[in-house]
């Protein structure tokens, strides 16, 4: 930091509520964000701007500077990724209409999942009733995902616990496995800008890409009008805090930070723990109002 000046505020700008896939309602997350030391916090929920109203109040109850924000789900190069807008205008109609259709499209997976469940385990032991499984999950969230179904497989007694339900279940090579397919990364872009929004790529360590590939990832994304890269966010090593700092300079990208909390069982991500910035990265904090 340099000498004479404040630390930055604390924000958290990547949380979840049970307008999504998180467990809390918006204004009890800005509460607990509070309660944790945060500063600004954001709303970035799946494909879904629904809460922000809801926490720009409770925020405002708080003392918290508060961002509206969404998470989008996109894809690159068959690649699932994420793209966090914050502050975009919540009334563009393109916009709404664009997660409206991710919305319908996670409900009709979900719901193909579960006919893949029922059918892949048909003549087990203890078959999967899929088809139930995913309408309760469908019910259970306006943005359904295969968290909600896991959840489901969990309470119905197929897994033990939401991360044995994707190793058994949902993931990769497992029955209820269904590739995805969502809107292309220049069209989720293109439709965040339009709508004034900060366009961060969140998470970018987690995505199963190699070094060259994340590149290539990173000039598309910085070309279509990307400008933030999420470098301090929960669980990350020294070494991935490093490597995507490094690629935040190369690409002229600023920095954002965000836990990426879901639920206040999950003890590692709390509101407001992430990794602390390296202070030469510009924030994109910084540019919000």
């Amino acid at each position: 930091m340099i000498a004479g000046m404040s630390p930055a505020p604390v924000a958290d700008l990547h949380l979840h509520s049970l307008h999504s896939d998180g467990v809390l309602a918006p204004a009890a997350l800005m509460r607990l964000a509070a309660e944790r030391g945060v500063e600004r916090a954001a709303l970035t929920d799946h494909d879904t701007l629904e809460g922000c109203a809801e926490a720009a109040s409770a925020a405002l109850a708080v003392g918290l500077r508060f961002t509206a924000g969404v998470e989008v789900t996109a894809s690159w190069n068959a690649q699932t990724v994420h793209i966090i807008g914050l502050q975009p205008r919540l009334d563009d109609g393109a916009l709404q209409a664009h997660l409206a259709a991710i919305r319908e499209q996670r409900r009709q997976r979900l719901l193909d999942i579960g006919e893949r469940l029922e059918h892949r385990t048909r003549g087990a032991r203890k078959p999967v009733p899929g088809r139930t499984l995913a309408t309760l999950a469908c019910a259970s969230s306006p943005v359904p995902t295969r968290l909600h179904l896991a959840r489901a497989l969990v309470e119905a007694g197929f897994s033990a616990d939401v991360g044995a339900a994707f190793d058994e279940w949902l993931g990769h090579g497992k029955p209820g496995y269904l590739a995805e397919h969502w809107p292309s990364l220049e069209a989720t872009l293109a439709v965040l800008r339009s709508a004034g929004a900060e366009v961060v790529l969140a998470h970018p360590h987690r995505y199963r890409l190699s070094s060259g590939a994340l590149r290539r990832l990173l000039e598309e994304f910085t070309a279509q009008g990307g400008c933030a890269l999420e470098v301090g966010v929960a669980g990350i090593s020294p070494n991935d805090l490093d490597r995507l700092a490094t690629l935040a300079r190369r690409y002229g990208l600023a920095a954002s930070t965000g836990s990426d909390f879901h639920d206040p069982a999950v003890p590692w991500n709390p509101p407001g723990r992430f990794a602390k910035l390296p202070a030469d990265l510009e924030t994109v904090a910084a540019r919000l109002r």
